[in-house]
């Protein structure tokens, strides 16, 4: 697939840099350039691009006006570009595959270029679903009447969670995720190889998780159901869960439904 591509920059230096960059990429075409926040907006909505490389520090609109301006359509794939370390934080909130820091490094925007090629995937696999959804619907209804009412159900949940801890940006793989515990309105996020700080309350975080997966257990805990590996039952109908790293985590009654499906 083509990755159609526009490139803003108010520093013409910059764009033909990350254009010679970008030729090593066969699949990439760059189709436009823009040299303001304001061009910007209006090429995108006309052009439709499926990713932009966007400065942030720009005159006039930077480059997060850029994207407050284009979410009244679907908006592309966002990669920032800059020279301030600073923006991070934004830039990931503002759901970009990736931040690249000026001078842009080839390692770097490989790695960036494979995530690009993830999420677009992810999201034409999307579109096509609704696309046969719809030629079923004219053509089969009965066929439609058959199919579950929600194919791309794990869609809609977060694939990558962006935790800021010690001053730095992790970028956490959610399936790494072995358990999750509350702390007040923070939560220690667990993995094989880490723990980190996430400063977000235990509802507004399981929203983001797929209930398929991730299981409240206990007022504190949530763990992923995929890494249990021993079920120890308790006193009082309470149990533990024995995780695939050895922790124990323990289920209260009012969650004994979760155990359930250990044991069936």
């Amino acid at each position: 697939m083509t990755i159609r591509t526009i490139l803003v920059d108010d520093e013409k230096l910059a764009i033909q840099g990350l254009m010679l960059r970008l030729e090593k990429f066969a699949d990439v075409e760059v189709i436009d350039t823009c040299a303001n926040g304001r061009e910007a907006i209006r090429k995108i909505k006309t052009e439709k691009p499926d990713l932009v490389f966007l400065d942030i520090q720009m005159p006039g609109f930077d480059g997060f006006s850029v994207v407050s301006g284009i979410l009244d359509i679907d908006p592309p794939l966002i990669v920032f570009v800059t020279a301030y370390q600073e923006h991070a934080v934004r830039a990931f909130e503002a759901n970009a595959v990736n931040y690249l820091m000026k001078p842009v490094d080839e390692d770097k925007l490989a790695d960036t270029m494979e995530r690009v090629r993830t999420r677009l995937a992810e999201k034409r696999s999307a579109e096509e679903a609704e696309k046969l959804k719809t030629v079923l619907a004219e053509v089969a209804p009965d066929a439609m009447e058959a199919m579950p009412e929600e194919p791309d159900h794990a869609a809609r949940y977060e694939k990558l969670i962006n935790i800021k801890d010690r001053g730095q940006i992790f970028r956490v793989d959610v399936d790494s995720i072995e358990r999750i515990e509350a702390a007040g309105d923070y939560m220690c996020i667990y993995t094989a190889d880490n723990s980190l700080i996430l400063r977000e309350t235990m509802k507004d975080l399981e929203r983001r998780l797929d209930p398929r997966v991730f299981q409240r257990v206990h007022r504190s805990w949530i763990v992923n159901l995929g890494l249990v590996r021993q079920v120890k039952p308790h006193t009082n109908g309470e149990c533990f869960l024995v995780l695939e790293s050895g922790a124990d985590v323990k289920v209260s009654r009012s969650y004994r439904d979760v155990v359930a499906r250990f044991v069936h």
